[in-house]
Parts: C-alpha cells; sequence; structure tokens
C-alpha cells in the first residue's frame, strides 16, 4: 500500500469553526484511491476462499474482478 505524503492537511470549516472537509494534495488523493481499490481486491479474494460454491479458473475470476471495478468508475 501507499504511504500518505500528507502530515498537515488543510480544512475548510463552517462559519462556526467545525471542520467540514479536507484539502490533500492530488497525489496523495490518487495514492489512497489506488490502495482502496487494492483493499477491495482483498475483500473479494477473502469472500471467494471463505465461499463453498462452486469455483471458477483464476483467468475468469480476474476478468469478472475488472469488469466490477470498471463499472464502479
Amino acid at each position: 500500500m501507499n504511504k500518505i505524503l500528507t502530515k498537515n492537511p488543510q480544512y475548510i470549516t463552517d462559519d462556526s469553526g467545525n471542520k467540514i472537509s479536507v484539502v490533500i494534495p492530488i497525489k496523495d488523493f490518487k495514492a489512497m484511491l489506488e490502495d482502496l481499490e487494492e483493499l477491495e481486491d482483498i475483500k473479494l479474494y477473502d469472500k471467494a476462499k471463505k465461499s463453498e460454491g462452486p469455483s471458477i479458473p483464476l483467468n475468469e475470476a480476474f476478468k469478472i474482478i475488472e469488469t466490477k471495478r470498471k463499472s464502479k468508475k
């Protein structure tokens, strides 16, 4: 996983001073998205390993995962 580089993000606050948003560099945002995709793949793998249903060939599984990933973008 990527290491997030922002140690001191900027915050956007409301009129009362409550933090409502955060501003981070685009490279950190992209790294976060990559990490989330990797975590999603791990979750799918773990779910498949626990399943007692029929298995499918690895190359077919990758096609299904990529199709799901592309449909979420």
